[in-house]
């Protein structure tokens, strides 16, 4: 267990029991987002729950499984089977099948079944995404909140991502200048790392054997997400940004994070952009001197999948010949009609990755969006309406046995359940598929989603003893991190096979 929730289960039942009687609380959080001891709420957020209970016809509080025969087929899971075997398969040979993979023809023919192969790189992918979060330190108490535990050598290696077979080259940190309420982790300490930037994501690249398995050099850049307070949503939808060229236009909050930057600042002194770009046209630059094939993937989940499609747009008028897919989760509107056209003109793929039952894809924009090109013959394009971009893998967490019923507004949003839904997705008219490898428990490390037959607790991902460890003389201290995961602006050199260039971490 290598990470700590600040929302224990107890929070969690709190936030539920709110939402079930329409009272939305003003802050709520995943990871990076610190929840208020004292919940606050408000008519504007009564109104906001009742909307979105409306949205979602919700009637029906929870319903337990109390007895695993309410569930015809639940002997044919083999949960206890399942206990004794490797969570993933053997990976598979995609070498000449790659470019559709990564989207070369929109993923046609590919979501509805979803390709074997396809489901797995998603997985993949998915859970780089998910490590942005398992890595990050949000304990209020550290002098380090808001950075990554680990450095760069170390991070996989913690995570269980040792056989991924990508390597990290660089950490990412951000900052905003606008107001984000609750968005940057921040410590309470006096004396701290940074308070300004916080980790936001990393670069990495396929190693050699990968790249022979998925036939190219792969470019990964994984961003952090949020779930933020519900307010922030509403404001997004009244402030459009230009960006590029003609009447492109996107989400200010999320511009800001990606290009913010202060000289004032260690960590920030460039911007996220700048900092990710600079790392792209390297490995770029010298992979393509090699003479290998190279494609750039990038990932992300709920803020991260806004971050994600802003970078690709970027690295897309950067490297224009470069193949770039976007593969995110629980994604967010990002920009206007407009911006979504250039994306399309540019060649960028992206898969989104969506639940029926998640209301974050459906914002900004939950009312003036993309349905409302059906009356451009009488109104023309409306340039200040929200619209996603790509093609949609939609999921229902009504599919899985393993999953409970009713509204987890929480629950519904973590990428660990988006992970356990693809894991089991077949079709949209086939059932939960009883082979998948991917580990149920996984559901559970940060909310309350799993049946309670299954006996996993909730919210059972955290450092032992909170991260306290007893000294030799029986007194229960925070130990100091070590020299080497301690963030640091400096460059450091990496030997990662590219010895003329220097990582940092």
């Amino acid at each position: 267990m290598k990470a700590i929730h600040h929302l224990h289960a107890t929070h969690l039942h709190h936030l539920s029991h709110q939402l079930h009687n329409n009272r939305l609380p003003m802050v709520y959080a995943y990871k990076d987002v610190s929840i208020e001891t004292q919940i606050k709420t408000s008519k504007k957020s009564n109104r906001l729950g009742e909307t979105l209970s409306n949205l979602l016809n919700i009637q029906k509080p929870y319903q337990k499984i109390n007895n695993p025969s309410t569930y015809s087929n639940w002997n044919t899971l083999n949960i206890e089977d399942k206990a004794n075997t490797p969570t993933m398969s053997p990976k598979e040979d995609i070498s000449d099948r790659w470019r559709d993979i990564h989207g070369v023809q929109e993923w046609e023919g590919l979501l509805d079944p979803l390709h074997p192969l396809l489901r797995r790189e998603i997985v993949k992918y998915g859970e780089f995404a998910q490590a942005t979060y398992d890595a990050l330190d949000f304990d209020a108490f550290s002098e380090y909140c808001g950075s990554c535990m680990y450095n760069s050598h170390k991070l996989f290696d913690k995570l269980g991502l040792s056989k991924s077979g990508y390597k990290v080259t660089k950490y990412i940190y951000a900052m905003s200048h606008i107001d984000m309420p609750q968005w940057l982790e921040k410590s309470r300490l006096t004396y701290t790392w940074s308070k300004d930037s916080n980790w936001i994501g990393f670069v990495a690249v396929s190693d050699d054997e990968e790249s022979r398995r998925i036939g190219r050099r792969d470019i990964v850049v994984a961003w952090r997400g949020t779930v933020t307070p519900s307010e922030w949503y509403e404001n997004m939808q009244r402030k459009l940004e230009p960006i590029g060229h003609v009447d492109s236009k996107v989400e200010h909050g999320f511009l800001s994070i990606y290009t913010s930057k202060s000289d004032l600042t260690r960590y920030n002194k460039s911007s996220a952009s700048e900092q990710v770009m600079k790392e792209l046209k390297i490995l770029v630059d010298y992979y393509k001197s090699k003479g290998e094939e190279v494609s750039l993937t990038i990932t992300g989940h709920s803020l991260g999948g806004a971050l994600a499609l802003l970078n690709a747009y970027e690295s897309a008028a950067k490297f224009p010949r470069l193949p770039i897919s976007v593969i995110s989760f629980a994604a967010p509107r990002v920009g206007n009609i407009a911006f979504r056209d250039e994306i399309y003109q540019m060649g960028i793929k992206i898969l989104r990755v969506t639940v029926k039952q998640d209301l974050v894809p459906r914002m900004p924009g939950i009312v003036f969006n993309e349905s409302l090109q059906k009356f451009d013959d009488f109104t023309g394009t409306l340039e200040w309406i929200y619209t996603h971009v790509g093609a949609e893998l939609k999921l229902d967490v009504r599919s899985s046995p393993y999953l409970k019923r009713g509204f987890n507004f929480i629950g519904f949003h973590m990428l660990e359940t988006y992970l356990h839904l693809v894991d089991g997705f077949v079709s949209t008219s086939s059932t939960f598929r009883s082979n998948a490898k991917r580990d149920v428990a996984l559901v559970n490390k940060e909310c309350d989603m799993l049946v309670d037959e299954l006996r996993i607790p909730t919210c059972w991902y955290q450092l032992a003893n909170k991260g306290l460890e007893c000294n030799s003389y029986g007194r229960w201290v925070r130990p100091k991190r070590d020299p080497e995961d301690i963030p640091s602006p400096t460059r450091e050199d990496y030997s990662y096979g590219l010895q003329e260039i220097s990582y940092e971490f």
